[in-house]
């Protein structure tokens, strides 16, 4: 019995080693999370304002300054850019964000977004792995309450139901990789009503042969994730993206 019991420990002992680095590799993160108050946005904004949230993949924390989408919030934030406001979002978060979006176009304070504030809603979103696919069930969530999007990036976007448009999105991009062995970008979204949904293109990347700094990156990233992990570091990616962004705001 002291033998079966002593392999049971160990065999235990070897599955708890492999979920610690399953969990630690993957990005997650334990007594933390994302807060409304980490938001800098103040709201109610002025009318003709810009909001710009761009969702972390991953497990990732809002402020990790190592990854894509938190790079371009801080270089938005450094051109200041008059009448725009720029956030990262954690993609567990949409809640945060919802709250965040109803508090700055509810200028009247009232609790609720009337016919008149809806219309005047000045909102995209981008959002990498995880966080492209947050971006498509947040717009969703809003195309319900009646809210407009101008604009959604996908980066590599990894999740269910990311690849069909809501109709509430004015403009709409993917950018992704087909390299991955395990982890693949959508390679197509398509508008759920192309009268109202411009697809503004589906942006293939190619890591095959591309070299791509990743002297930060984890062990597990470098050997699961290669291609994935080299678009999310891939400042090509994220100079198209702020193209995309910036094309919209007038």
């Amino acid at each position: 019995m002291g033998g079966k019991a002593e392999q049971a420990f160990g065999i235990w002992a070897l599955q708890l080693c492999l979920l610690v680095i399953v969990l630690f590799g993957s990005g997650c993160i334990f007594f933390r999370g994302q807060r409304y108050h980490h938001f800098a946005t103040r709201t109610p904004l002025p009318a003709g304002h810009y909001l710009i949230l761009g969702f972390m993949g991953g497990r990732e924390p809002w402020d990790n300054d190592k990854r894509g989408a938190r790079k371009l919030t801080l270089k938005l934030r450094a051109l200041n850019l008059p009448r725009v406001q720029v956030e990262t979002v954690e993609n567990r978060k949409r809640p945060l964000a919802i709250q965040l979006i109803r508090n700055a176009f509810d200028r009247n304070q009232d609790g609720t977004l009337d016919e008149a504030e809806r219309a005047a809603v000045r909102l995209i979103l981008y959002g990498q792995s995880f966080g492209g696919a947050a971006v498509v069930k947040l717009a969703k969530q809003l195309k319900k309450m009646d809210v407009p999007v101008l604009l959604t990036v996908q980066v590599d976007s990894v999740g269910w139901g990311d690849a069909v448009i809501p109709s509430n999105v004015r403009r709409a991009a993917n950018l992704f990789q087909p390299n991955g062995l395990i982890i693949r970008g959508e390679p197509k979204i398509r508008a759920q009503d192309p009268q109202k949904t411009a697809i503004l293109g589906n942006f293939r990347f190619d890591y095959r042969n591309k070299k791509i700094d990743l002297s930060e990156v984890s062990w597990f990233k470098k050997i699961f994730r290669t291609a994935h992990t080299k678009m999310d570091h891939d400042p090509e990616v994220w100079a198209k993206v702020e193209e995309l962004i910036l094309s919209v705001i007038e």
